[in-house]
């Protein structure tokens, strides 16, 4: 490890560690393509002449905007083993942001995947004086595909890249990631070689797969999260299959049949809705054995806590019933590390009963992303905490009980803002996470809440929104949930039925559904939603219970603006487009 100091340094440690011929692997035309690392090297070396043919520069910056391929790792190598910086920048962002992107980096080149991102870009580089030029990984008609970058590589000596590659030291730049946020505009969280590199070291005793592993990979790369785990993959040897796109990844989950991947809490909620929907299908006693299985499942402490007759009912449960859900992962799933956003305990205890291995993690963009993360051996792993801080980084709780990083994978700053590095970079060279959190045992870091996310009602009561959001979300009625009233009398929230359940809710107690406007509007669905609310409320003191909830009649997502790419929620921005629905609840506000 010794060798690993710049991120460019990782494919040719695995080319010496683990020289596999499947370490990267996508589907084209319904079969799967492998790379070996001599190739994805070879590639990336042609890139890199190709970039200095077109005049590319040291600390010059590059866009790559595209979907999980390895075309992408590939470019983020090429570009690197130059001094070049690369931007990753989310597809699925607004056209706007494109343009304060790639104006605030001064993009000179950029990588597109596929039509759509180029007509994205296209529309805006008008208004971006320093692009020069855009290369596609998709064939295009009219457009220019990334092998001419290939192709003029070959003009130029090897030796030129060497030269450049000499001259990266670990300190340097890297990449640019431009973080959404919940609120503003976006900020490039400037990382450098170490910042990343660190990280992926650290994290691999975490990481419970060898190198005869594979990984499937599907979360976007372009965020720091799946992209340092990439590179924690290469270390390791494990072979990474890229997922065709979302839609697909149940199937080609059973296809790869992977020994780990990464996953956030939304999609594992959505996982679990499936299950227990097909569950609730069955009759008899397979229906009674599923939901023994399922019950016996939320009642799951680790390292056999609940005593031998616990363990005895959970062997016959895994055979009868969970085997199943392995099986739907491919059956060999050593670890999935779940990462984003908080994840529900009830979620972690299912799915660690069920065999699999689900490790919450915590981190941000500015931390490279790993802070701590939960692993099962040495008793790493507590139920509802974020596991123990990795080697080399520092936590401490300040007395407001925020959450503060020191270490090598703490960022360089923001750039071209040194006003708002200042505001979360403290003169010891503490990170100010924004996050509220705590210690259990003295060793098992607990996320409580965020530190921008917790009100006040007008009584004086502090509000932990995030908390009571993951509670209230364990009802299967619930799909999504706000809670909301900062300055008012009392808590209440916005709340998006889960559709599908109470269709069939609907269809079992003879209630005619009609459109979501329609459904929301039913008494009797609003009155069995309320149901749900009054049982969850029992869970916290009088202050902190919704009073009131009003029902949205559709899913909150990326595209509709509701949530970030990371799959936060934009709390302004709903409060905004539910302003009528806010005003239900506490009336006109002065």
């Amino acid at each position: 490890m010794e060798k690993v100091k710049r991120l460019f340094d990782i494919p040719y440690y695995q080319l010496e560690k683990y020289p596999k011929s499947d370490a990267f692997a996508h589907k084209i035309n319904g079969e799967w393509i492998k790379y070996s690392i001599q190739e994805v090297i070879e590639k990336a070396n042609l890139l890199s002449r190709g970039l200095l043919a077109l005049g590319v520069l040291p600390g010059d910056k590059i866009a790559l905007i595209s979907n999980n391929r390895p075309e992408w790792n590939i470019a983020d190598i090429g570009i690197l083993q130059i001094g070049a910086i690369d931007v990753p920048i989310y597809p699925t962002i607004s056209e706007s942001d494109y343009k304060y992107i790639f104006n605030d980096a001064g993009v000179k080149f950029c990588f597109v995947s596929d039509e759509e991102l180029l007509k994205k870009v296209t529309n805006i580089s008008a208004d971006v004086p320093s692009l020069k030029k855009v290369f596609t990984f998709n064939e295009i008609t009219g457009a220019n595909h990334w092998t001419e970058v290939l192709t003029l590589g070959q003009d130029i000596a090897i030796s030129e890249v060497q030269k450049l590659s000499d001259n990266v030291t670990e300190n340097d730049l890297a990449t640019l990631i431009y973080t959404s946020g919940t609120t503003g505009t976006p900020k490039g969280v400037m990382l450098s070689h170490k910042n990343i590199a660190s990280n992926a070291i650290a994290s691999k005793e975490r990481l419970p797969v060898s190198e005869t592993g594979k990984a499937l990979s599907f979360l976007p790369v372009c965020h720091i999260y799946e992209r340092m785990i990439l590179y924690l993959y290469m270390l390791t040897g494990v072979s990474v299959y890229f997922a065709e796109s979302l839609d697909t990844v149940g199937d080609n989950l059973r296809e790869v049949k992977p020994n780990v991947f990464t996953a956030v809490p939304r999609l594992l909620e959505k996982v679990y809705d499936k299950i227990v929907a097909k569950g609730s299908e069955q009759t008899g006693i397979k229906k009674k054995l599923f939901f023994w299985a399922l019950e016996l499942g939320q009642k799951f402490e680790p390292y056999g806590a609940n005593g031998w007759l616990y363990e005895l009912q959970l062997s016959i449960a895994r055979k009868l019933i969970f085997s199943k859900w392995r099986e739907a992962l491919g059956g060999n799933v050593e670890a999935v590390a779940s990462g984003s956003a908080a994840l529900q305990p009830r979620l972690a205890r299912v799915f660690l009963a069920a065999g699999i291995p689900i490790m919450e993690g915590y981190g941000l963009t500015e931390t490279s992303p790993v802070v701590s993360v939960n692993c099962l051996d040495d008793r790493g792993l507590m139920i509802g905490s974020v596991g123990r801080v990795l080697k080399d980084v520092e936590v401490k709780i300040a007395e407001d009980g925020e959450i503060l990083v020191k270490g090598p994978n703490v960022m360089l700053g923001y750039y071209n803002k040194p006003d708002k590095t200042e505001e979360v970079m403290d003169r010891e060279g503490w990170f100010h996470t924004g996050d509220i959190g705590t210690f259990v045992d003295n060793q098992y870091l607990k996320i409580t809440d965020r530190k921008k996310e917790i009100f006040k009602t007008s009584g004086g009561k502090y509000i932990a929104p995030q908390v009571m959001e993951n509670k209230f979300k364990e009802s299967r009625f619930i799909e999504q949930l706000m809670v909301i009233g900062e300055s008012q009398k009392h808590p209440a929230a916005i709340v998006v039925p889960a559709f599908a359940f109470v269709r069939d809710w609907c269809k079992l107690h003879g209630i005619t559904a009609g459109t979501n406007e329609e459904l929301i509007k039913n008494e009797k669905v609003k009155a069995r939603i309320w149901e749900e609310i009054e049982h969850y409320n029992t869970f916290y003191g009088s202050w902190e219970q919704l009073k009131k909830i009003e029902l949205a009649s559709a899913e909150w997502s990326v595209p509709t603006g509701e949530l970030t790419p990371t799959l936060k929620l934009k709390r302004k921005f709903i409060l905004e487009k539910y302003k009528n629905l806010f005003e239900n609840i506490y009336g006109k506000q002065e």
